[in-house]
């Protein structure tokens, strides 16, 4: 525990985890993940083995660093969100969580030796107020080449960086690089008649970090464009967020749903909604181009 978790327990309630900001509540978690994830059984299974096997490690070696791969609505927001509302008491507006957006934070190119210094100084910021920080890059593909170099050092098994100890730390990185890589092999399981749901990490991981590994060095733009990340192995997992198929949809109808109190939903809504959705491939037409994302606005217009 640093200087600052000590004081704050001094000043206000201490617990387990020695600073009240934060909770770990991995059981939480693991039911969010059931309950409401869903078409993801490769982004629940390896998110909550790596952030549960990472809490209950007392000394790490180095921070955790996942790498969120998919079409967007697919759930890597999504997950995201859930991790912090349940390993943090106030969620998004904790101290403990810094939350960057590329073309909102970072949207000039030329300004990248000022992102530098002040992403340092941020990192830096909440890794001293919180023993346990966590940091979300969205959108990681759209930030100015060369800037992610930056948190390299804070995710390498350094002891300190600067005197600061960066290695119970938890970034995530959201993207949608791979994502068609990620469609093409589900939809090859798809036509050779296998369920989904038998697609494993050693089926896709390869396949996502042979491509981020050529974004990295070639590409012409994108947030992991000169930087060594993935080169120097200091991303611990690549995560594959799978194409969602019409059932899916339907799934995420009735969550919106129910978050807005309808009580009585019917088949034939969740159907009328899932079908205003676009499907790829042309041919298939098996996987929802927005994912789930547009679900919750869809549903204003078929209610009444």
């Amino acid at each position: 525990m640093n200087m600052f978790s000590i004081w704050y327990c001094l000043v206000f309630e201490c617990c387990s985890t020695g600073d009240c900001r934060i909770t770990n509540n991995l059981t939480g978690l693991g039911e969010d993940f059931h309950r409401k994830l869903h078409g993801q059984h490769l982004a629940q299974t390896v998110v909550l083995k790596a952030i549960r096997g990472f809490l209950k490690n007392p000394t790490p070696e180095k921070a955790l660093a996942l790498s969120f791969h998919g079409w967007s609505g697919t759930g890597k927001n999504f997950v995201a969100r859930m991790i912090l509302e349940n390993l943090y008491r106030d969620g998004m507006k904790s101290e403990c969580v810094k939350i960057f957006i590329s073309v909102f934070h970072f949207p000039h190119a030329k300004l990248l030796e000022a992102y530098k210094v002040k992403l340092k100084e941020d990192i830096r910021d909440v890794v001293l107020s919180c023993h346990q920080s966590l940091f979300i890059f969205d959108e990681a593909e759209k930030l100015p080449p060369g800037l992610l170099e930056i948190v390299k050092p804070y995710l390498n098994h350094y002891e300190n960086v600067d005197g600061v100890d960066y290695r119970r730390s938890i970034f995530l990185f959201l993207s949608n690089l791979a994502g068609s890589t990620i469609m093409e092999l589900t939809l090859q399981f798809w036509r050779a008649g296998k369920s989904r749901e038998e697609i494993t990490m050693e089926d896709i991981e390869p396949q996502i970090r042979e491509e981020m590994l050529i974004a990295e060095g070639t590409a012409p733009n994108g947030g992991f464009v000169g930087s060594s990340l993935l080169s120097d192995n200091l991303i611990d997992f690549f995560v594959p967020f799978l194409p969602l198929e019409y059932r899916h949809v339907k799934l995420c109808t009735q969550d919106a749903l129910q978050l807005r109190g309808v009580t009585d939903i019917t088949d034939a809504v969740l159907d009328e909604v899932a079908q205003g959705m676009v499907y790829l491939p042309k041919e298939e037409r098996l996987f929802s181009a927005q994912g789930c994302k547009t679900v919750s606005q869809r549903l204003s217009y078929f209610l009444p």
